[in-house]
């Protein structure tokens, strides 16, 4: 992503790079006191969105996220849950690997369980259920 923000010989473009943050701030409402905060100091759903903005800066066609939501409040899991759809709207295909299943419903098109590193199951995100997740993840 780097040389997307750097000049012909190779020195970083700052009025570039300062755009660039600029955009991503507010579309992914990164709320930090300036841009120059670490990131250990923002908070952890704050964090999480730095870290996608860095990914997004590269242009990704398929973004692969773990556990996306982990350690975030009820207010920056909308947050990252919407920021993912809306992604998606874009073209961007988005691979969620999670843990908590009312997360997998809320922003899946279509589900793969796994269990001891085998799949068991794959379904519509629309016809999925907790229950039905549940049993696929029992399978072996």
């Amino acid at each position: 992503a780097l040389g997307r923000y750097s000049n012909a010989l190779g020195f970083m473009a700052e009025r570039r790079e300062r755009q660039a943050l600029a955009s991503y701030r507010k579309t992914l409402s990164i709320r930090m006191a300036s841009p120059e905060q670490p990131i250990e100091g923002l908070s952890g759903g704050n964090q999480q969105k730095v870290i996608l903005a860095r990914w997004l800066a590269r242009d990704p066609k398929v973004l692969i996220v773990d556990e996306p939501t982990r350690g975030v409040d009820v207010g920056a899991k909308a947050e990252v849950h919407q920021i993912l759809v809306q992604l998606a709207g874009r073209g961007i295909a988005i691979m969620m690997i999670s843990s908590e299943l009312p997360e997998v419903l809320a922003v899946s098109d279509r589900i793969v369980t796994m269990r001891r590193g085998r799949i068991t199951g794959e379904m519509p995100g629309i016809e999925a259920t907790e229950e039905k997740l549940m049993e696929l993840m029992a399978l072996d």
